[in-house]
């Protein structure tokens, strides 16, 4: 059975090569305590592997990127322009650029997956160098 979502027609190139990613091998970024982050860089986009420990808070704040979060471990508060809500496993947020908000656990971790279009200018650098020094990609052809 066909469908066009599936479809193998080409009608460009490939833009780059494909990569897998060994995401527990990505070196952390903690720029709050207790918050740390594991970015992976695409060609238009940039997915974040962000752990929360207990108590820890990302601060209030805004970006030109888009961002959409997605919760898979634990729980936390996350605030969208002055809305609060307890995000759960499987929850998701959509934070559309220059929106206020930010996030705090409580007693338990929280471990949550942030995409970004275009890629957050804050963390390409960091996750260039990571494709640069080979450590976290796995080079089997894709």
């Amino acid at each position: 059975m066909s469908h066009p979502h599936f479809s193998v027609d080409a009608d460009g190139e490939p833009t780059a090569k494909g990569r897998f990613v060994d995401v527990p091998d990505i070196e952390t970024v903690e720029y709050v305590p207790g918050l740390t982050f594991r970015p992976v860089l695409g060609e238009k986009s940039l997915v974040n592997f962000v752990s929360f420990e207990p108590h820890t808070e990302a601060p209030m704040h805004v970006h030109a990127e888009e961002q959409v979060v997605v919760v898979t471990e634990g729980e936390f508060d996350f605030t969208i322009d002055g809305e609060t809500r307890t995000m759960r496993v499987g929850d998701v947020a959509v934070i559309p650029s220059w929106v206020p908000h930010g996030a705090r656990t409580g007693d338990k971790p929280c471990r949550e997956i942030d995409m970004f279009t275009p890629p957050r200018a804050t963390l390409i650098e960091h996750a260039r160098e990571q494709i640069r020094t080979g450590a976290p990609v796995d080079e089997s052809p894709v």
